[in-house]
C-alpha cells in the first residue's frame, strides 16, 4: 500500500514501483510475451488436435515454435531488465556496503551490455549472412532471416532497457546519497 498526498491509500503493484522510470511502458513486453505464448499453445494444442483426428501433423508447427519461444524469451528478458527482475543472486550483495553495492550493479549493468552487445553484433551477421545466401528453412522454405532478425532488433531493446535501469539504479541512486 502506498499513500497519496492527500492522504488516501492506494494499492500498488509491486513490478510497477520497480519500472516507475521507465519512458515506454513495459507492458509493451509484457503483451508480447503473452501474444507469444498464447500462439504457441494454440498452435501446438491446434497440432495435437488435428494429429489425434487425422494422424496427420501440421508443417509449420516445430518451426514457429521454436521462432515464438526465442521470441517470448528476448521479450521477457527485456521486461526482466526493465524492472530489475533478472535472475541474481543477492545473499552476499546485500550485506556489502551501499558503495559497493553500487560498484557490484556497475559491473553486472556492464557484463550485461556486453554479453547483449556480442549477441547484437553476431545475431545482426547470422540474419545478413541468411539474407544475402537466401537460406531457407527446411520445414516450410521460409526465408531464415525472417525469423533471425528479431534477435538483434530484441537486443536493442534489452541493451535500452539494460541502460535505463543502469541510468536509475546507478546514477540516481548516487545523486540522492549526496
Amino acid at each position: 500500500m502506498a499513500t497519496e498526498p492527500d492522504g488516501e491509500s492506494v494499492e500498488v503493484n509491486p513490478s510497477d514501483a520497480d519500472t516507475a522510470h521507465t519512458i515506454v511502458p513495459v507492458r509493451i513486453e509484457e503483451a508480447l510475451g503473452a501474444a507469444a505464448m498464447a500462439a504457441i499453445c494454440l498452435i501446438s494444442f491446434g497440432n495435437v488436435v488435428v494429429r489425434y483426428a487425422t494422424n496427420v501433423s501440421f508443417a509449420f508447427t516445430e518451426e514457429y515454435s521454436v521462432f515464438l519461444l526465442v521470441f517470448m524469451t528476448f521479450v521477457g528478458a527485456s521486461a526482466a531488465f526493465a524492472g530489475n527482475q533478472h535472475i541474481r543472486i543477492t545473499f552476499l550483495l546485500d550485506r556489502l556496503p551501499p558503495a559497493l553495492q553500487w560498484i557490484c550493479e556497475l559491473i553486472t549493468l556492464l557484463a550485461t551490455t556486453l554479453m547483449f552487445s556480442l549477441v547484437l553484433y553476431y545475431g545482426a551477421r547470422v540474419t545478413y549472412s541468411e539474407w544475402y545466401w537466401e537460406e531457407t528453412t527446411p520445414g516450410l522454405g521460409n526465408p531464415s532471416w525472417i525469423y533471425t532478425i528479431w534477435m538483434p532488433i530484441l537486443c536493442v531493446a534489452i541493451l535500452l532497457r539494460v541502460l535505463g535501469r543502469g541510468w536509475a539504479v546507478l546514477f540516481r541512486r548516487r545523486e540522492a546519497s549526496r
